[in-house]
Order: C-alpha cells, then sequence, then structure tokens
C-alpha cells in the first residue's frame, strides 16, 4: 500500500523532524541516484503502512544541502531515524524493505 511521504526542506526539518515526539524515517535522497530510485518504492510503501505511527520523509540532498550537512550524509541514499529530535538508527545504501520494517518497529515499541 503506497503512501504520501512527507517533503522535507531545510526550513521545515526543524518543524516536522527535529522538535517531532514522533519517530520519523528520513530518506535522504538525490534524483540522479541509482540506489535511491530502488528505494523510492520502499519509502512510498512505508508512509502507508505506517501511517498514524510513524512520519516517512524524504529529503533531497542537491536541493536541501544544508540538512544534509548538518547530518553528514555522505552517502545516498541514508536513512536516519529520529525518535524525540534524536537519531536512534540509520540504514546506509539500498536496504531490503524488512531492515527499515525492524528499526522502525523497535522505535516504535520502544
Amino acid at each position: 500500500m503506497a503512501g504520501t511521504y512527507l517533503e522535507l526542506t531545510d526550513q521545515n526539518f526543524k518543524t516536522e523532524v527535529l522538535d517531532s515526539k514522533d519517530v520519523v524515517l528520513v530518506d535522504f535522497w538525490a534524483a540522479w541516484c541509482g540506489p535511491c530510485k530502488l528505494m523510492g518504492p520502499v519509502i512510498e510503501e512505508l508512509a502507508g503502512e505506517y501511517a498514524g505511527k510513524a512520519k516517512i520523509a524524504k529529503l533531497d540532498v542537491d536541493s536541501h544541502q544544508a540538512m544534509a550537512g548538518q547530518f553528514g550524509i555522505r552517502g545516498i541514499p541514508t536513512m536516519l531515524i529520529f525518535k524525540n529530535g534524536q537519531i536512534v538508527d540509520q540504514a546506509v545504501g539500498a536496504v531490503p524493505k524488512d531492515v527499515l520494517v525492524q528499526k522502525l518497529d523497535a522505535q516504535i515499541a520502544a
């Protein structure tokens, strides 16, 4: 079930992620990145499956370099999971959906 993920920008990152009490998965990606394209449908599925349980968001590192720099993103895709505004887990590269599901479920249950 595909859902709508949140589009992050340098301007709304603080409000939507750092100030949020929710579990938030942020996919740092770029349009030219092959592995990022592979992860796109996975992120959309997670957005649908976790609606009401966690925020699923994407940040284009080319358009919003300040946030990517702030978190030291060197390789993409990088998925950071935040809880109460703090990074609690991460995954780098094209990873299987079940890896992200396990990481999200662990944070939601904690």
